[in-house]
């Protein structure tokens, strides 16, 4: 049997008799009376095995597994448990290139590229060979701050520390270090509505104008009017996807077909592009599977999946000719528009789901409140105003009018009624007993 003895300073080390007769402690320095109890169960566990030649079962096994090298090293000092080789120490640079290796099938490239760009800021800031466990909470936040005089956005810094997060909680579950050094390092993400313009329709619609041919006309309604993202979406989009009877778009979602149920996504065919979409099918050839051409296809797509293209140079030419100032995120500020102009007239749930995000990601990212909406609360709020001031007037024959009443000699004195009452001050009553009148 094994016992626990209480040092001074609260101090206390299990004592137990090894299976040679000899008397044996393993010190466990401040704790609670409860884990040394615990302890104690274990060793006593681990001797009986060594008495009795029994091998451990799974709950002693995975116990000594989960223990850190600290408790394993002195239960091996006193012969309970075999010496446990140390684990060598993961460099951070092979760590995270296996990190990304590992998940090349499995996401998308744009993903990949986020995550790349963390992981060469990562070691060149902390040195590829330095060790996992040599990168501690103040090294993070001495990244945080670095990044912080390289003048990046808020909101970039802010998404990188979350990869850095994601990556070292990765390394914790592999027993690679005991703490996540990323886990308090935070950064505030910016305001979203900075980057974003809110495109007026009579702008689009002059742009269109200057549109080099049918396709780019079409490009540019999809994108304002319908929302779709450009290019993913827009030349991810085949005719058979059309459906002209009951007047609904199929819209396919590269960004989020990986998801359960977000593959795809049905919307109305708005009245605003149904004359752009009707110019290129007859454009279209015989047997045509996409609905833009396939060159269109082949410059917009790549390596790294929908982002080698030149489309946002094009577009911003087109603006510039059509005599406007081109606004932040061109093809992102269309979609935004749209999305804005959609809560107006339907519910954010149903807007939500037309353009693939959810409630809370539209309310930040694209749903924007514009001049238009001041001038109609205003409008709206003086007409109200207006209507309940004529109704008051109609109803009460206006303030201070007289009510032609020649019983009632005050009359003239009081607003008129709403309904005409005759006064019973003056009016007699007539005597009554105490039984009632039959």
């Amino acid at each position: 049997m094994a016992s626990i003895v209480h040092d001074p300073n609260g101090r206390k080390r299990i004592v137990f008799t090894a299976s040679d007769g000899s008397r044996k402690a393993v010190r466990m320095g401040k704790t609670s009376d409860r884990n040394a109890e615990k302890l104690k169960h274990r060793i006593e566990q681990l001797v009986d095995s060594i008495k009795f030649s029994q091998e451990w079962d799974a709950e002693l096994t995975q116990w000594i597994e989960k223990q850190d090298s600290s408790l394993a090293g002195k239960l091996a000092a006193v012969g309970l448990i075999p010496p446990i080789e140390e684990k060598p120490q993961k460099m951070l640079g092979p760590f995270l290139e296996s990190f990304l290796a590992a998940r090349k099938g499995d996401y998308k490239p744009a993903s990949l590229i986020a995550w790349g760009q963390v992981v060469n800021a990562l070691k060149q800031f902390m040195g590829p060979d330095s060790s996992l466990k040599d990168v501690t909470p103040a090294k993070a936040e001495e990244f945080r701050q670095s990044m912080l005089s390289s003048d990046l956005r808020a909101t970039t810094i802010h998404k990188r520390l979350q990869h850095a997060r994601l990556f070292f909680s990765q390394a914790k579950r592999q027993g690679l270090v005991t703490e996540n050094p990323f886990e308090f390092v935070r950064h505030r993400p910016g305001d979203a509505s900075e980057r974003r313009a809110y495109v007026p329709e009579a702008d689009v619609l002059r742009v269109i104008e200057y549109a080099p041919n049918a396709h780019w006309k079409l490009l540019i309604a999809l994108s304002r009017f319908a929302g779709l993202r450009v290019p993913s979406e827009a030349l991810s989009l085949r005719w058979r996807d059309v459906d002209w009877e009951r007047k609904r778009l199929t819209i396919p979602s590269p960004k989020t077909e990986h998801l359960a149920g977000k593959a795809y996504r049905v919307i109305p065919l708005f009245p605003q592009i149904r004359k752009y979409l009707d110019d290129a099918y007859d454009l279209a050839p015989d047997g045509a599977e996409y609905i833009f051409p396939e060159e269109y296809r082949r410059r917009a797509h790549g390596p790294g999946g929908w982002k080698n293209t030149n489309f946002r140079t094009t577009f911003g030419k087109i603006i510039r000719r059509a005599g406007l100032e081109s606004w932040p995120r061109q093809w992102h500020s269309m979609r935004a528009s749209c999305e804005t102009d959609l809560a107006r007239r339907f519910t954010l749930a149903v807007v939500a789901k037309w353009l693939g995000n959810t409630q809370a990601v539209a309310m930040r990212h694209y749903v924007d409140v514009t001049d238009g909406d001041f001038e109609r609360a205003i409008h709206e709020g003086d007409a109200h105003a207006a209507r309940k001031e004529a109704q008051y007037l109609s109803e009460t024959g206006g303030i201070g009018g007289e009510v032609e009443d020649p019983e009632n000699a005050k009359a003239s004195e009081i607003p008129r009624l709403s309904s005409r009452c005759k006064p019973l001050r003056d009016k007699q009553l007539e005597a009554a007993g105490i039984e009632p009148a039959s």
